[in-house]
């Protein structure tokens, strides 16, 4: 499981440290693709073979689906790390999460996300102050 939040700055060469809690779970290599909100999401690989097993499921004919399916995986990379523990996020995904310096590296369960800094900072501000709102209003959710 990922969990926490921690802040990186991205170089001139689009390179990333992976905050050193992540990097075994990851593995050496894995995949980091366009997520939701305006932000990356990066699996491990069997996690990656899971949400492809499922998004191989959804029925073509739906429109959604197949514009999902391929916002999700055209925008997928393989990501190695480098003995520094670094990654190289290719243009198309940096310009996607306005990726330029300051960046937040968050685990969320299953994946973990790469942020720009102001973006992660607008969204929290902005899920602060709805999220005794947002529990509610999710169906059986039981702390």
């Amino acid at each position: 499981m990922f969990i926490g939040e921690y802040q990186h700055n991205i170089d001139v060469k689009g390179r990333l440290i992976i905050p050193s809690k992540f990097r075994d779970k990851l593995g050496e290599t894995f995949i980091v693709t366009r997520g939701l909100d305006q932000c990356l999401f990066g699996y491990s690989m069997a996690e990656w073979s899971v949400i492809e097993d499922k998004l191989r499921t959804l029925p073509l004919t739906k429109k959604d689906a197949r514009a999902f399916t391929r916002f999700f995986f055209s925008g997928a990379m393989e990501c190695e790390m480098d003995k520094m523990g670094r990654i190289n996020i290719a243009p198309t995904l940096r310009g996607y999460a306005k990726l330029e310096k300051e960046c937040v590296v968050v685990g969320v369960t299953n994946r973990i996300e790469i942020w720009d800094q102001t973006t992660w900072n607008t969204y929290m501000n902005e899920s602060e102050e709805s999220f005794g709102e947002l529990a509610e209003n999710l169906i059986g959710f039981d702390l």
